[in-house]
């Protein structure tokens, strides 16, 4: 009876006490137990002496490392989330001085397969599941590239985030020394071991964040934020690291690493760590390599021409190694597309074909454009997508993967993000397969004017498009749509005036005042927003069929229904009355205002996107496009007026539009 008693003692404590503590402790990752206990997804590995490498130094890659076994962070009983601490050294290490991204992060997540982009996504979530609820992801970052997307502070900071890269708290990479009150700055990619030290404390809802280059831990973090984690973490989550490259690399490595849910990790001695690899180039690396260059190009002279054209060697330029190291082997890129198979060709236009691809080595779909030898923008269209769209971070833009010129100029190559639903215009016109509903054409509207917004106000420069249109816009899985096609684009200072150049677009989109002045500026790309706009909602191009005189300039067309009061009548007949007619008559009306001939008429993409969310209702009464008395003061007092809004439809005044009354 007493062994019963005893064994039922057992029994109910084994199942009413929570599972143990999870504590381990890595100084460095040779031993073997580190190769079992730790998945390593993708490109991370461990090196011979125990480094953990995250990404090495190519571009636009992403690497992970997880703890093999998820880890339990609440009570099974009452569901509260257990306090825990981490400690852990990594480095940073640039190909070249103070240029490389994007950074690392320390995450717990509810799987091991994120399913992740690489660049300002840190390898943690995607364009589509960027601060969904649903994600259940913390993380605190690392950063080395300030993105303004994300609302980043600068480029070298360590920020709180939950379910989204924009850091609900964040600080530039610092730490306190003595008495705790007088802060250093630390430079996070000076490829010098960093230590890192956070604590959550359950009860209290504290998280902390402190990190020096020594191994003894600050008296105080450099980063506090009260927040309860409970929506955040399920029962079972896994621990590990994520880092990104994007244009510019970096090396990123793990030199130790401990956790614990039971009271403070174990701290780690940097000194006893496994060492980091310097960079594998610098300045003075190049410099040496390009002095060797220029003196074997006198040497050798006319031989090194020859065998350059025999051969088909990639030669790289200065202005390749100014706008950034990566680019793409000519090898990789004819197994990537089947040796430019016509079976993968995605289309063609004046610039040369689109091959549909896949990278060899880290099986990523990819779009290759081959820029035509009769393209007549050549070299300068090929040099301006780089050095642009290169650049440009946000979700409603194509993102530019890198580029290939191959034996001289007579391949030139550039690499994009593969859009798998294609271009908007084959969805619009003809007889397309798929018929875009009214919801998912008003997305990709809204869409393309928050690319245009960021082009415009969100750079560090004005970049104007010069080329928006319908075929410009590629449609991804969740038919979000994405500007394209930056060969024509333009970019100056905030502040100056754009420099007058030749007229260059595509005839139905190019703004009047372009004929007389040469000068594209914000005004001309919301002209063409405004023709993409009408064509979207109505189906039909800019220019229309000459058999149908009235309807040949749609903007005119669309005019001459709104005098009517029978503006509903120009909607696609292919959406067969299935649309939100308020949004409806607010598109086309937007439409008819971008399309002023007088550029000082038309609103600012600003404007556009506070119409399009719901802050201003375009106005009850507009004027023509061709009429432009009084232009400027009929967009001040527009843009200035808060009390209209997009409630102000009502729907009266829309059986007034479509001739009900």
């Amino acid at each position: 009876m007493a062994n019963f008693c005893f064994f039922s003692f057992l029994a109910i404590f084994f199942f009413t006490v929570p599972a143990a503590s999870h504590n381990f402790f890595y100084a460095g990752f040779r031993d073997p137990t580190a190769a079992t206990n730790l998945t390593l997804p993708d490109i991370a590995k461990i090196e011979e002496n125990g480094l953990l490498t995250l990404t090495d130094d190519g571009g636009f890659q992403q690497g992970h490392v997880f703890y093999e076994s998820p880890v339990r962070f609440r009570n099974s009983s009452n569901a509260d989330p257990f306090s825990f601490s981490t400690n852990f050294v990594f480095a940073i290490v640039n190909e070249f001085p103070n240029l490389g991204g994007h950074g690392l992060a320390f995450t717990i997540a509810p799987s091991k397969n994120l399913h992740a982009l690489p660049v300002q996504f840190l390898g943690l979530l995607n364009s589509t599941n960027h601060g969904d609820p649903s994600n259940h992801l913390f993380a605190v970052e690392f950063d080395t590239f300030k993105n303004a997307e994300f609302e980043d502070i600068d480029d070298n900071h360590i920020g709180i985030d939950l379910n989204s890269l924009i850091s609900s708290a964040s600080t530039t990479a610092s730490y306190f020394i003595n008495d705790g009150n007088t802060k250093q700055f630390i430079n996070l990619k000076s490829g010098a071991p960093i230590q890192v030290w956070i604590d959550y404390d359950a009860p209290v809802n504290s998280l902390t964040v402190a990190l020096s280059p020594f191994s003894t831990k600050p008296q105080k973090p450099i980063l506090s934020f009260n927040v309860d984690l409970s929506p955040i973490l399920f029962e079972f989550m896994y621990i590990g690291f994520s880092a990104s490259t994007g244009q510019m690399s970096s090396s990123h490595y793990i030199l130790g690493w401990s956790f614990s849910t039971d009271g403070p990790s174990q701290s780690l001695n940097i000194d006893s760590l496994p060492s980091v690899p310097g960079p594998k180039n610098t300045y003075s690396d190049l410099a040496i390599g390009i002095s060797i260059l220029i003196i074997l190009i006198v040497i050798a002279g006319i031989f090194l021409t020859l065998y350059k054209i025999k051969k088909k060697i990639d030669i790289i330029e200065a202005w390749e190694l100014e706008i950034g190291p990566h680019r793409y082997p000519y090898k990789q890129l004819e197994l990537a597309t089947k040796q430019f198979s016509n079976r993968e060709l995605l289309g063609r236009g004046g610039f040369g074909k689109v091959y549909r691809g896949t990278l060899p080595n880290s099986k990523t779909r990819v779009a290759v454009k081959r820029i035509s030898h009769e393209s007549k923008q050549g070299l300068r269209e090929f040099m301006s997508e780089i050095t642009i769209i290169g650049r440009l971070r946000h979700r409603n833009l194509v993102q530019l993967l890198g580029w290939c010129r191959h034996g001289g100029n007579e391949d030139l190559l550039l690499v994009y993000e593969f859009m798998v639903n294609g271009s908007l215009d084959s969805y619009i016109f003809g007889k397309p397969k798929v018929i875009l509903s009214w919801e998912q054409r008003f997305k990709i509207i809204n869409g393309v004017a928050s690319g245009l917004l960021y082009l415009h106000e969100g750079y560090e420069q004005v970049v104007i498009h010069r080329d928006v249109k319908a075929s410009n816009v590629l449609l991804d899985d969740e038919m979000n749509g994405k500007l394209s096609d930056f060969g024509l684009a333009k970019l100056y200072e905030h502040g100056e005036n754009p420099t007058t150049t030749r007229v260059v677009g595509t005839v139905g989109y190019l703004a009047p005042e372009l004929h007389r002045t040469g000068k594209a500026t914000t005004s001309s790309d919301v002209y063409a927003f405004g023709a993409l706009v009408l064509e979207v909602a109505c189906g039909r191009r800019p220019i229309g069929p000459r058999e149908v005189p009235e309807e040949i300039v749609l903007v005119d067309w669309v005019w001459e229904k709104y005098k009517e009061k029978k503006l509903l009548e120009v909607m696609d007949e292919k959406l067969k009355g299935d649309f939100n007619e308020v949004e409806a008559v607010m598109i086309l009306k937007l439409g008819l205002l971008c399309s002023k001939d007088s550029a000082a008429a038309r609103p600012s993409m600003r404007l556009v996107m506070r119409c399009l969310d719901g802050e201003i209702g375009v106005p009850d009464e507009i004027t023509g496009p061709r009429m432009v008395e009084g232009a400027d003061e009929f967009v001040d007092s527009w843009s200035d007026n808060r009390d209209i809004t997009s409630a102000s439809l009502s729907t009266s005044s829309l059986s007034i539009l479509d001739g009900r009354s």
